[in-house]
């Protein structure tokens, strides 16, 4: 795919990312067929399908041959999700990729974390928020835990050389993960992240994943409202 097409890709995928947050397209919905969001957007589709397989593939989306495309409903456990190398996804898109790591330390669990990882309230574990950018502008935030007694190695990683994403995608398979999408309005953190206003829409994603000895990690992702939005005249 040539750089221009990669671009009208994530623009497409921003807009269909909106229409979900704004409950356009609901839960279960089908949605337009992959001809007529040709049309509607003025590319190809195969420009269409392969910005509906990037959604596909972060669970967003549920994709079956003759049944057409539908919004996932509940996607709390998707044992077929492929978690995306942040860095790759925006090289593909023909963007210059970056992260700076906003913050680094141990830190005991929060009771809602700790639930998600069905670990102890108060363990300490690595707690990291790192920011993704293409073109210097932010691409999404991702506030993580990772647990080192399930991903052995994590405290010697310099996660400003390689992130925690790339690094545990690469190093540690999951055996099954928990995951979930919803709506909020950015918080004055994720406002100063995001380089966006505080209120704004945003789409979240909370991901857990776990292999034979626990919780690997847990991310909230929260994705800029924006950042594909790319002019294609």
């Amino acid at each position: 795919m040539t750089e221009r097409n990669a671009s009208k890709a994530q623009a497409i995928t921003s807009e269909v990312r909106r229409r979900i947050v704004d409950r356009e397209w609901r839960q279960g919905d089908r949605i337009p067929d992959e001809a007529e969001l040709a049309v509607e957007f003025g590319v190809a589709r195969a420009t269409v399908n392969k910005a509906l397989q990037m959604l596909a593939e972060e669970g967003l989306l549920d994709r079956k041959r003759r049944a057409g495309t539908h919004v996932t409903v509940n996607p709390a456990r998707k044992a077929t999700l492929t978690i995306p190398i942040v860095r790759e996804q925006i090289e593909q898109a023909g963007m210059e990729y970056s992260h700076r790591v906003v913050a680094q330390r141990r830190s005991p669990l929060p009771a809602d974390v700790a639930a998600r990882m069905a670990l102890p309230e108060g363990r300490e574990l690595i707690h990291l928020r790192t920011v993704h950018y293409g073109d210097d502008k932010p691409f999404q935030a991702e506030d993580r835990w990772i647990n080192p007694a399930a991903a052995p190695g994590a405290e010697a990683v310099d996660f400003q050389r390689i992130t925690a994403n790339e690094w545990l995608v690469r190093n540690f398979p999951w055996l099954h993960a928990d995951m979930a999408f919803s709506a909020e309005n950015a918080s004055a953190r994720d406002a100063r992240l995001l380089e966006t206003r505080q209120g704004t829409a945003l789409l979240i994603l909370q991901r857990t994943t776990f292999n034979d000895l626990g919780a690997i990690t847990s991310v909230r992702v929260a994705f800029h409202p924006g950042y594909a939005m790319i002019a294609t005249h």
